[in-house]
């Protein structure tokens, strides 16, 4: 007999993993999405996976879907969260055209400042330049994920609450109760850059790199 592969002798200890996926999927009809999703699941359990059971829901999403809800006396459309935003229907300004719009999830943005406020408080006794020099780079990074169309005032909410963390530590810091934002509206000015949007539309891009 041969030898067994190197495979067939792993323990079932070095398995025992756990593996997740995130995963959105659009049908026009509601039937097609509730066959694929039997579909899917018998797959999944054929290789011992599962859906899980919290997360995994079917919703009215898209063009026609505040219309089709509106006529039957239901509620706007659900949201969903995927990949840190939260998305629903909506309406461009310009033209009243459906879109999709995205908003930064509050878990996401409520973990990112509770991090920012940790390393604010461990960074208390260093250099004010060298803390927003850092500070800036977060925020940018953070801009750099986030910063795209319809989420601009999430994005200035962001920056309001670094903004008054970043103060916060310097009050402390000075033992001064009193320190009025005017004073700190030159340094916050400096470091903590202003939102604005780094990742336009398809089309916009389109235009800005092939002006006609």
């Amino acid at each position: 007999m041969g030898k067994p592969a190197a495979t067939d002798r792993r323990s079932l200890k070095s398995l025992s993993h756990s593996f997740t996926l995130d995963l959105v999927v659009g049908f026009q009809h509601r039937t097609d999405a509730e066959r694929f999703q039997s579909e899917f699941r018998e797959r999944l359990a054929k290789f011992g996976l599962e859906l899980h059971p919290d997360k995994t829901r079917l919703i009215e999403f898209g063009r026609f879907a505040a219309r089709n809800r509106k006529q039957r006396g239901e509620e706007k459309p659900e949201t969903f969260t995927f990949l840190g935003f939260t998305h629903f229907c909506g309406q461009r300004i310009s033209d009243k055209a459906f879109i999709v719009w995205r908003i930064t999830a509050k878990k996401r943005m409520v973990a990112k400042l509770k991090a920012i406020k940790a390393e604010l408080q461990r960074r208390k006794h260093h250099r004010t330049a060298e803390v927003g020099a850092w500070l800036r780079k977060v925020v940018l990074g953070y801009y750099q994920y986030h910063a795209v169309p319809g989420n601009t005032t999430q994005l200035r909410i962001f920056q309001r609450r670094v903004n008054w963390l970043w103060r916060s530590v310097l009050i402390r810091r000075s033992q001064r109760a009193q320190v009025r934002w005017e004073r700190l509206t030159p340094l916050l000015t400096r470091w903590i850059p202003q939102p604005r949007v780094l990742h336009p539309y398809p089309d916009a891009r389109f235009d800005a790199t092939h002006p006609s």
